[in-house]
């Protein structure tokens, strides 16, 4: 069916036309007709099916005609990346509506942010912990919300954001629409989707964790130490202009990306130890081609958005199935098509065989030509655990030793005072020449206001 079926308001259709799109997914032909109707949904979509503008089109054509300075619907989303993607999608679909959006989440200053929700901008997108930052202020105010939208539900509960979520929510209007966005719907999700919603839409629920369509999914056995090796033979190939690579932790994102850097590959990195302005500056360089490789960890698999990205590698396996399918969801987005290529070393075949059946289907092997296999090549992106460990224990030592010093000074400059005479000792009348109290900002010391406020 075409856009123009779904009863949009006509300048909905025409930014959802200049953006290319002719007619609606499965998960906006399905979920569109009953949020316009104000019905709560309950959704399982996964990554790259289009489900943000599922929820985005409906709250448009609730806002589009109503009063401006008010926020009447709230996006909850697990990490900023994703914020950051619903922002830029909720631009983008309004662009011809008066709607205003904007986004709060961690990691820069609370001054924008905070005007925007002083002004009652009509659309909050925020992660769970920074919303609850500005809650504590009496300018966060939320009394006229009526649109609630909990996107990649199941993510928030692997971070641990169930807590804040229902701290939310004592804070927010009871009677409103809530849409429920989650990939899985594991006990505790399906207990809260118990508490917020009433009679929702069910929307492919019984429906099988798959990655999109369009995915051509292939594995490489290969040995752990010779993953970055393979790695810059598909690069030299050349049919990999770009690719997404996530790695299972920081630390071998880090090496990793410095020894594409060493092998003249435009590479950078994001996780959870780099600033917010990194994060960004990372992602917008890949988007624009000034890198040509992004490597990852599982914070960003459910916060990049790239326009055509061909590739994405899982240079480690991921420990849990649902992080494999976000993972390789990053590509043939939208109905496009892409290729998701994973290397298993002979540790990591338990894993992959526990992928494999939530997929339902074999994986098949590939073996790259004239590569050598069987090269003694050591390439060490993980530090090994003992020395991890002797570096941990060596840093507090040193930070004992350097407390220990701190308070032997401390020590011998109090006891060096205590040899002196003090302003109201002998020689001193202790009161001044007026008669006065004899205080000259003598008394007790009032706490400065630092900073920190």
């Amino acid at each position: 069916m075409p856009f123009a079926s779904l009863n949009l308001h006509p300048s909905l259709l025409k930014g959802v036309k200049e953006l290319g799109f002719t007619r609606p997914t499965p998960i906006q032909a399905d979920a569109i007709p009953p949020a316009l109707e104000g019905r709560d949904l309950l959704a399982c979509a996964m990554t790259g099916s289009g489900k943000t503008a599922a929820f985005v089109l409906p709250i448009l054509q609730r806002l589009i005609d109503t009063k401006r300075g008010t926020t009447r619907a709230l996006i909850l989303s697990p990490t900023r990346e994703l914020a950051l993607q619903i922002l830029e999608d909720i631009n983008d679909l309004a662009v011809h509506t008066p709607v205003t959006a904007a986004a709060v989440y961690g990691g820069v200053g609370m001054g924008p942010q905070e005007h925007a929700l002083r002004s009652g901008v009509d659309i909050v997108v925020a992660t769970p912990g920074r919303l609850l930052d500005h809650m504590k202020q009496p300018y966060a105010k939320f009394s006229g919300l009526e649109v609630l939208v909990l996107d990649e539900a199941d993510r928030m509960l692997d971070m641990g954001f169930l807590p804040d979520i229902k701290r939310i929510l004592r804070h927010i209007p009871a009677k409103r629409q809530t849409l429920f966005f989650s990939a899985t719907m594991p006990a505790p999700i399906a207990a809260l989707t118990r508490e917020m919603l009433h009679d929702p839409a069910m929307i492919n629920l019984a429906r099988k964790s798959a990655p999109a369509v369009g995915i051509t999914q292939a594995v490489y056995p290969v040995r752990q130490e010779l993953k970055a090796a393979l790695f810059l033979a598909l690069l030299a190939k050349g049919d990999m202009r770009e690719a997404l690579v996530f790695t299972r932790t920081k630390h071998r994102a880090d090496r990793l990306t410095k020894h594409l850097i060493r092998e003249g590959i435009k590479a950078e990195r994001i996780h959870g130890n780099r600033s917010q302005a990194q994060r960004t500056e990372a992602l917008a360089g890949f988007k624009s081609g000034k890198y040509r490789v992004l490597v990852a960890t599982d914070i960003a698999a459910r916060g990049i958005d790239v326009e055509e990205l061909g590739h994405v590698v899982n240079f480690d396996v991921p420990k849990v199935p649902e992080d494999y399918i976000h993972r390789v969801g990053r590509t043939a987005r939208a109905e496009a098509t892409g290729d998701a290529f994973t290397f298993v070393s002979p540790e990591e075949e338990g894993d992959l065989r526990s992928i494999e059946r939530a997929v339902g289907k074999r994986l098949p092997r590939v073996t790259l030509p004239d590569f050598d296999y069987a090269a003694k090549l050591n390439v060490q992106l993980e530090v090994p655990l003992a020395e991890r460990i002797a570096a941990i224990r060596a840093k507090k030592a040193e930070d004992r030793a350097r407390s220990k010093a701190k308070e032997a000074r401390r020590a011998s400059h109090a006891s060096t005072q205590g040899g002196r005479p003090s302003s109201g000792g002998p020689g001193r009348t202790g009161g001044g020449s007026s008669g006065g109290s004899g205080r000259r900002g003598g008394g007790p010391s009032r706490p400065r206001s630092g900073g920190s406020r």
